[in-house]
């Protein structure tokens, strides 16, 4: 299981707990441009908008900073090859073709992996999982084409504007698969105890003294009083690009919800304008999280065909309660509003993922979390007598993932929302990807090994084909 926190909106209307404000982090996604060993400081300091210093304290990137990123990672990415470039609902990438081009690209000393590698061949979803004993190969299966990288230097389609799959994705999903069944991955960004009781302590101070509030006196000192927010990854390293990847979408998710940026699509307001005008219980604190959204796998009947049915991704609610200690406990219980809303998110993810890419990068991980929990406990690599150890060894020196200063704060960003009789509150959000319950559901379906077939017969030496 792979978890993080999660988006709260605290509901705060006696005197002794929060006059509410809303917390949020900056932090956007990033794009690993190499998967050998190394990386450069400057794209530490600029990344997808924002700046992230050796301390790992989070700030936004300067204009200069972002036109350097872009500029390098479009000198550095080359067009896909003219074969790569056309749109196809099946395209297959065998994973022991995948390391031999590696070993190739390292033995003849090219200094880089190639494109066509590092994007897995254009992949932007993995659909099938097929399994080919008799070549020894492993092959992931779904809809690819060439890609580009748009404006907000993201690697995506060149006609769908969607992520590709990234190399990078792969090696951490399968290095870190038994750490997702036995610890699970996270991520979470939150306040501090000790920053919440600070807050508190002013706001009393307020209180105790008649003091009106008003939130554009108050949010300086609240900020001040309120410090920066924790930012905890476990399970998979903080230096990861996908670590990076379930944190932005966290993050934009929270702006979309609190009203902190325009919604990209349309049917999706934010959470704010929902309760305009309408009274809101005392003890409503909702928080929101992405989680897997798969319909049981579908599997052929000798096990060597498996297809991931279902969008990916859903957004999930239930709600908090701060106590008076300053710390946070779920309490069990859905507010009717929270849950619109998270179903609203859930029906138009994939125009969000149109839209926004980092939804889609989401997707991407989720999916590979899923192989690779799928890889594992169907011991796929012993049925196709395949030796993945290129790709699956953690401590392999040979191919590492790239390494980028890992978060660990970020300042508060506060501002005040009001329902009709009560302060709001946001201070956190998350993301988390169970890959390992979704592996445990299966479904027989023997139309899977239609596709099969059509892998059967391929050169299995190329690492990628139809």
């Amino acid at each position: 299981m792979l978890r993080t926190s999660t988006t709260t909106a605290h509901n705060i209307s006696r005197p002794h707990l929060l006059a509410g404000f809303t917390v949020v982090t900056v932090l956007l996604a990033v794009y690993s441009v190499s998967l050998l060993a190394g990386h450069r400081n400057f794209r530490n300091q600029a990344v997808g908008g924002i700046s992230i210093d050796a301390e790992g304290v989070i700030r936004e990137a300067d204009v200069r900073s972002k036109k350097m990123l872009l500029d390098e990672l479009r000198k550095d990415i080359q067009r896909a090859p003219q074969a790569l470039m056309a749109p196809t609902g099946l395209r297959m990438v065998s994973l022991r073709g995948l390391q031999r081009a590696i070993a190739d690209a390292q033995a003849n000393n090219l200094g880089r992996l190639p494109d066509e590698v590092r994007f897995l061949a254009g992949l932007q979803r993995i659909q099938y999982i097929l399994v080919y004993p008799e070549q020894q190969d492993i092959v992931l299966a779904g809809p690819g084409e060439g890609w580009r990288v748009d404006e907000n230097a993201n690697v995506v389609g060149v006609t769908t504007g969607r992520p590709v799959i990234q190399l990078d994705h792969l090696l951490t999903a399968l290095r870190t698969a038994d750490a997702a069944r036995q610890v699970g991955i996270t991520c979470s960004i939150d306040p501090t105890e000790a920053g919440m009781q600070k807050l508190q302590t002013l706001l009393d101070h307020y209180r105790k003294n008649g003091i009106a509030v008003n939130p554009r006196v108050m949010e300086p000192q609240m900020k001040q009083a309120f410090g920066p927010q924790q930012v905890r990854i476990t399970g998979v390293p903080g230096t990861s690009y996908f670590a990076r990847v379930m944190v932005a979408a966290d993050y934009k998710m929270k702006r979309i919800a609190m009203k902190l940026d325009p919604s990209p699509v349309k049917g999706l307001p934010s959470f704010i304008d929902m309760i305009k005008g309408r009274s809101v219980r005392a003890d409503v604190n909702p928080r929101w999280w992405l989680a897997c959204d798969y319909e049981p796998l579908a599997r052929s009947e000798d096990g060597l065909a498996w297809e991931l049915k279902g969008q990916g991704v859903k957004a999930m609610t239930e709600n908090e309660i701060v106590q008076a200690g300053g710390d946070v406990k779920q309490a069990g219980t859905i507010d009717p509003l929270a849950q619109k809303w998270a179903d609203m998110m859930t029906a138009r993810y994939d125009a969000l993922s149109a839209a926004d890419p980092v939804f889609g990068e989401l997707r991407n991980v989720m999916d590979l979390c899923v192989v690779a929990a799928l890889i594992k406990k169907e011991g796929l690599m012993e049925k196709a007598g395949l030796d993945m150890a290129a790709l699956a060894v953690a401590d392999n020196n040979d191919l590492q993932l790239d390494v980028w200063h890992a978060p660990t704060q970020v300042a508060a960003q506060c501002s005040f929302v009001k329902s009709r009789s009560n302060w709001i509150l946001t201070a956190s959000g998350g993301v988390d990807v169970n890959s390992w319950e979704v592996a445990s559901k299966v479904a027989l379906d023997p139309s899977v090994k239609e596709t099969w077939a059509k892998g059967n017969d391929s050169d299995h030496s190329q690492f990628w084909w139809q």
